[in-house]
């Protein structure tokens, strides 16, 4: 009896971890335009990111942490001088914290969130008529957005507010990313 006792215990012990902790991988699309006032003129462009992210569930909060890699691309252009248009590359890391605030019961629950990404650019390609402008190798973001899980899929948007100066220079040079991402919750 104290053998039957003791499987119902870790059983229930197991689906209650499981509840706790998601883990799984993740895939991304985004838009990054520059924010600059000392180039004429500015484009956004696309990239893509895939990581993996762990999720704590705590009643109606969670916390998540991703980490994976990410592509940006942008354009910057002085009037006279030339376009310079940016591919970026490298690792990313986000924590976040958020609040289930519509539970579909066992189909999943809309969330709303908010944190803290960091780009480190391993890769930095230019191409431009002329020289281009250097380029920080850290970048971090201040990020809020909304998800929908539904089952085992995370759909989440997220706007991402550059913190960092991008331009080590006296010009200013910061990022704005819209992203969409889809996940895939192993547990």
């Amino acid at each position: 009896m104290k053998k039957f006792i003791l499987a119902a215990l870790l059983c229930i012990s197991a689906n209650g971890f499981a509840q706790l902790i998601q883990f799984g991988p993740q895939f991304s699309y985004n838009i990054t335009s520059p924010i600059t006032s000392d180039f004429n003129s500015k484009s956004a462009g696309t990239g893509y990111g895939v990581a993996g992210f762990a999720r704590v569930n705590l009643l109606m909060f969670y916390g998540q942490g991703e980490f994976g890699y990410a592509q940006s691309k942008f354009n910057v252009a002085q009037a006279g001088i030339g376009e310079t248009e940016y591919k970026l590359s490298g690792t990313d890391a986000t924590l976040l914290v958020g609040f289930k605030i519509v539970p579909l019961g066992k189909l999943g629950n809309v969330r709303i969130f908010a944190g803290y990404n960091w780009k480190n650019y391993s890769d930095i390609k230019a191409n431009n008529s002329l020289n281009p402008i250097n380029i920080e190798k850290n970048n971090s973001s201040v990020l809020g957005g909304v998800g929908v899980d539904l089952w085992k899929l995370t759909l989440d948007y997220r706007y991402l507010a550059g913190v960092s100066d991008l331009d080590p220079s006296n010009r200013k040079v910061k990022t704005a990313v819209s992203n969409i991402s889809l996940g895939y919750k192993f547990l």
